[in-house]
């Protein structure tokens, strides 16, 4: 099963670090001293990092060399993308088949649970603070105008009849505002800014006018990076699964999109559980009594194109797992109940404290 999912405008939608929300839910007389949850199966989360590069040549770019010294310099008006970080992530997802119920005894001392919203156990007699984690690390934008250049057009400059003149005048007015800029800062200007804060805002308004004026030269990148999903739910090894396709024309395309150069995942098991028959397999299911938990499998995860490995690892898959109980009888001493924290993304025991 796999899905794209695309995530943009990163900077107002996700402000960089994502953390999971949890409820506390009490085990009371109201529900029979037991609280519902579910044990997650494993979702990979391919996140690929995506740069839109769009540029905007300057109208004098054939003379910036000449007059600024400056060889690369945007000729042409394209855009283009580049594939940055790609990145893996295990994100449990709540397994509808595997729904339980933590039954506390009557009389146990404020027996409680911490939930995730979907449902998934997070910690039992224990608070629990979720750990960020960075999903979008990195996802800036970067933008400039050409129209800034505008405001700093000189009146010589715009009256100038060729476009050969312009830039003379244009890259005349460059060298000026770097004078003026200088002669500030070395207190050789006939009128010093009075203090500081404002030498501060005069040097910046001249390397604001200069920056805008070198644009109609050299041109402007505006680059916007987003970020892009694709979702996997593993049921077995994979060899060259074709996760997306890239594009340096038209970014991330779909898998089966010829366009785009395939991105491949390798998936192998390397820790797994003993594969029961459907007897054994409900034997062993009427045996879990208490607070049932996951024990996951292993796999080696390779991410790659033909050009670059962006991923090698070993990530735990609750598929390639099994499932175990922890004895009721742990949560019944009411002078020092026990506390038990999960990692609610693998359903996995992460510490018992007594």
């Amino acid at each position: 099963m796999k899905n794209i999912i695309v995530m943009v405008g990163l900077l107002l939608a996700l402000p960089g670090w994502a953390q999971t929300k949890v409820v506390k839910a009490n085990a009371v007389k109201a529900n029979d001293y037991g609280v519902t949850y579910s044990l997650p199966k494993t979702q990979l989360v391919v996140d690929a990092e995506v740069t839109k590069v769009s540029c905007k040549a300057g109208p004098y770019y054939p003379y910036a060399e000449k007059y600024l010294g400056v060889e690369n310099v945007v000729t042409e008006d394209e855009v283009y993308y580049e594939l940055g970080k790609v990145t893996l992530v295990n994100r449990g997802i709540p397994d509808k088949e595997n729904t339980y119920i933590v039954s506390f005894k009557a009389g146990t001392v404020a027996p409680y649970v911490y939930l995730t919203e979907d449902g998934l156990l997070c910690s039992i007699n224990a608070e629990y603070e979720p750990e960020a984690t960075n999903e979008a690390d990195d996802s800036k934008r970067k933008k400039k105008r050409l129209s800034e250049a505008t405001s700093v057009l000189s009146e010589e400059l715009l009256m100038a009849g060729s476009t050969a003149k312009q830039a003379e005048v244009a890259a005349k007015q460059i060298y000026r505002i770097r004078e003026s800029r200088l002669n500030i800062l070395t207190g050789d200007a006939d009128n010093l800014p009075p203090d500081g804060e404002a030498m501060k805002l005069v040097i910046e308004e001249l390397e604001a006018q200069e920056e805008a004026l070198t644009d109609l030269f050299t041109g402007i990148k505006t680059r916007e990076t987003d970020h892009y999903e694709v979702t996997l739910i593993p049921e077995g090894d994979l060899e060259k699964e074709v996760m997306f396709r890239f594009s340096e024309k038209l970014g991330i395309v779909d898998a089966d999109d010829l366009g785009g150069e395939p991105i491949y995942m390798n998936l192998t098991a390397t820790e797994r559980a003993p594969q029961l028959d459907p007897k054994e397999a409900e034997k062993k299911e009427k045996s879990l009594k208490g607070i049932v938990y996951n024990v996951p499998g292993k796999a080696a995860i390779e991410l790659f194109s033909a050009r670059k490995t962006y991923f090698k690892g070993e990530v735990q898959i609750t598929e390639f797992g099994t499932r175990e109980a922890l004895a009721p009888v742990m949560f019944e001493d009411k002078k020092a109940p026990v506390k038990v924290y999960f990692y609610p993304e693998t359903g996995a025991i992460k510490q018992i404290i007594q």
